[in-house]
């Protein structure tokens, strides 16, 4: 039996919440990632991911599908209290590279698990440390085509790995799922490896 649903198409948390314990179903739900006027970092992340979990939650009722909990997540790469989401284009990536290129960043991710009793959120932050990158690293780093879909236009998983110099905090956060603290939150509703 499928213990709940994904509101995610990233294979990254796929793969990543596999490690948990749960079995699930991918369902699709768009939400307007917009950032509010003046909106904090952790305020932002923590309200994209129960609005995602919300999201699934409907699709999930307006379709008809057996009624089970949904779990959503958004990671948001940010530079002081500047947000930097996906990339529109290259030159957008590489904007933000050049931004991140020798500085300490905080990577954000909200998981929100969307029950019968409402939602459930938990944010994971870490701080990322990237060397200073030349303008060819960027452009050949841009020209790969990995940051295109990626928070603060890299992957720390791939390509973009090679930049970082040090890591505080979740890996798995920043790659887009904290496994414990998604554990640690499945575990409080009775579902994966750490169920009580």
């Amino acid at each position: 039996m499928t213990d709940l649903y994904l509101a995610s198409g990233s294979p990254r948390r796929r793969e990543l919440l596999g490690h948990t314990g749960v079995t699930f179903e991918r369902i699709s739900a768009e939400i307007d990632e917009t950032p509010l006027d003046n909106e904090p970092p952790h305020d932002y992340v923590r309200r994209l991911a129960a609005a995602k979990a919300e999201a699934g939650w409907a699709v999930m009722l307006a379709q008809g599908l057996a009624p089970r909990p949904v779990l959503a997540a958004d990671t948001t790469v940010a530079l002081g209290n500047v947000i930097l989401g996906k990339p529109a284009d290259a030159v957008d990536a590489t904007r933000m590279l050049k931004l991140l290129s020798g500085t300490t960043h905080d990577v954000l991710t909200g998981v929100g698990l969307r029950t019968s009793a409402g939602v459930d959120v938990v944010v994971s932050a870490s701080r990322v440390t990237f060397m200073a990158l030349s303008d060819a690293q960027i452009a050949r780093y841009v020209e790969s085509g990995e940051p295109m879909d990626k928070a603060g236009a890299y992957g720390i998983q791939g390509l973009g790995g090679l930049f970082v110099a040090d890591l505080a905090g979740s890996f798995t956060g920043v790659v887009g799922l904290p496994l414990h603290d998604t554990a640690l939150l499945l575990g409080r509703h009775g579902l994966g490896h750490l169920a009580g």
